[in-house]
């Protein structure tokens, strides 16, 4: 393996997390050592965005219709769908019928508000709270795990500084609208990005702080492998420092963003998914990124469960 910063922290800092935990159990295997049980709570449930399922290779070719999506799934196992939230409210009732009768609920809800939240101007401001109010009574409708939301993108401005006064209009803005999650029945998910894609909030641990400090059901973060890739030391360590607050996660090749198992032994997801066990998630990890055919996503399908059965 090639020594990089992150492999060498994964190593380091993955290695004593897991030694840490084992000491508090204070459990020995048979063969004398310490480990870390696993929360038998932890469950593999595969979601799809309708992005994700492809026709075929061809530009240009006629895509599949949410029904004949929703069949390769179920084929597939996959138990869980991640729309996007713009123009969700118009689509609650189609979405109702597709899923009638099938082993597939709604996951978490991709965006779709307008604005930002940290924009300077007020206007733009509100219209990303109400506009996430629409989606978000929309998403309970669908019995949605929550709606993901990013205070703000790079390309995004003018927007406040990185100060603690910005922090705390933060916290205070998600509470209000985690209150208005729990009253219709989800929450609101805070998604860490890239630095190139979005500074301000970058690693699992900081989406974490903000849910502690704000201390409301109704606002939970998420972990996305794509973009812990660059911004997490440690796949296990992202997730445990995230706990009871970890609501949904992403997942995508870890080279170029597309379908997992397509960019080789890099696909690796155990360490993360031993965090995932640990903690004892059961909640959706869904593909983001890419698309395919049925055969190639049952290719991916299964390289998942492999590894999370080696986790």
């Amino acid at each position: 393996m090639t020594l990089t910063r992150r492999n060498f922290f994964k190593a380091s800092l993955g290695g004593a997390a897991v030694a840490s935990l084992a000491a508090c159990t204070g459990n020995d295997s048979p063969g004398g050592k310490q480990y870390v049980p696993f929360n038998p709570k932890a469950k593999l449930n595969i979601s799809f965005q309708p992005s994700t399922l492809r026709r075929s290779q061809e530009r240009g070719a006629e895509d599949w219709s949410l029904n004949e999506k929703l069949d390769i799934m179920e084929r597939l196992g996959v138990t869980g769908l991640e729309p996007g939230g713009s123009g969700l409210a118009n689509r609650v009732n189609e979405y109702k019928q597709a899923l009638s009768g099938r082993n597939i609920k709604i996951s978490a809800i991709c965006a779709g508000f307008r604005g930002f939240m940290l924009a300077e101007d007020e206007e733009v401001r509100n219209l990303c709270r109400d506009t996430m109010r629409e989606i978000i009574v929309a998403a309970g409708a669908l019995g949605s795990t929550g709606v993901i939301i990013v205070p703000a993108f790079n390309h995004q401005k003018p927007v406040m500084p990185h100060t603690q006064a910005t922090r705390d209009f933060l916290c205070q803005w998600f509470d209000e609208l985690g209150k208005f999650a729990v009253e219709n029945g989800t929450t609101v998910i805070l998604e860490p990005l890239r630095r190139n894609e979005a500074f301000y909030l970058r690693q699992v641990s900081d989406a974490a702080n903000l849910c502690r400090d704000i201390n409301n059901p109704g606002v939970t973060c998420m972990g996305d492998f794509w973009h812990m890739t660059q911004e997490d030391v440690s796949d296990m360590g992202a997730f445990l420092s995230a706990g009871k607050y970890l609501q949904h996660v992403h997942i995508a090749s870890r080279a170029r963003r597309r379908i997992p198992s397509t960019d080789g032994e890099v696909d690796n997801y155990v360490d993360g998914f031993r965090g995932l066990k640990i903690i004892g998630y059961d909640k959706y990890v869904s593909y983001e990124g890419g698309n395919g055919d049925e055969a190639l996503l049952k290719t991916s399908v299964d390289l998942l469960r492999k590894q999370w059965d080696e986790a």
